[in-house]
């Protein structure tokens, strides 16, 4: 096994976790009129980078990575912290769904793994084996670094976010490509607020976000589940 291409394996769009999905809210926006053109959306994802998923989601990945010293009960204690921080029921759901689907993915694609603890704990209900967590883990079981496992991480985040737009927005292939290139040299800012925070102090700060994941439900018409 290579790990970094097995963890690439597992950050494919491709790989049918349902991320495709999911818009976690950006379809409310598009239809609001909150967001209308590419660089609008650019602003939008380097907020979410920087405001939410580096300071919440990245949070559990960084206690998968200190379980040794905290133990995993603080693990499962932090991704709690950080999964009922989301408003949207629909968005909790969609995070669920794709780590759970990640998990059996990642049990059969790499079985030889200790995944004991997480399974345990997810039969038990200790943990909502949540996207995050589950990615962590099995970066942590794949060997790579706590820096490889975050940003790899947020640029699935990154990708899912602009692979959404492209089919609520005016938006070529290309365009999107084109975004995506742009927003990932982000991820090394959001690793340096990673590297100085505590998973205990986990946050969010995207209330236009969130209000739209809640109100995600209630549109007329909608191609994403969240």
């Amino acid at each position: 096994m290579i790990p970094w291409l097995a963890v690439q394996q597992l950050l494919d769009s491709a790989l049918p976790v349902g991320g495709f999905s999911h818009s976690f809210g950006l379809e409310t926006l598009v239809q609001e009129g909150r967001i209308t053109t590419v660089l609008e959306l650019e602003r939008y994802a380097g907020a979410m980078l920087l405001q939410s998923w580096a300071t919440s989601d990245a949070m559990i990945i960084k206690a998968v990575y200190e379980w040794e010293e905290s133990g995993w009960e603080q693990v499962w204690a932090i991704e709690r912290l950080v999964h009922v921080q989301r408003i949207g029921a629909e968005s909790r759901t969609g995070v669920e769904k794709m780590g759970r689907r990640l998990m059996q993915l990642a049990v059969s694609i790499h079985p030889d793994l200790d995944w004991e603890p997480l399974r345990k704990a997810f039969a038990e209900g200790r943990c909502f084996a949540s996207h995050p967590l589950v990615h962590g883990i099995a970066c942590l079981r794949l060997g790579v670094t706590l820096e490889q496992a975050v940003q790899g991480y947020l640029y699935t985040c990154i990708v899912t976010c602009v692979n959404s737009a492209l089919r609520l927005m005016s938006m070529g292939q290309t365009e999107g490509q084109k975004l995506i290139a742009r927003l990932s040299p982000r991820t090394a800012e959001a690793w340096q607020l990673v590297l100085r925070m505590n998973p205990a102090d986990a946050y969010t700060n995207m209330p236009m976000s969130e209000l739209a994941m809640v109100r995600h439900e209630t549109l007329y018409s909608r191609l994403f589940m969240s």
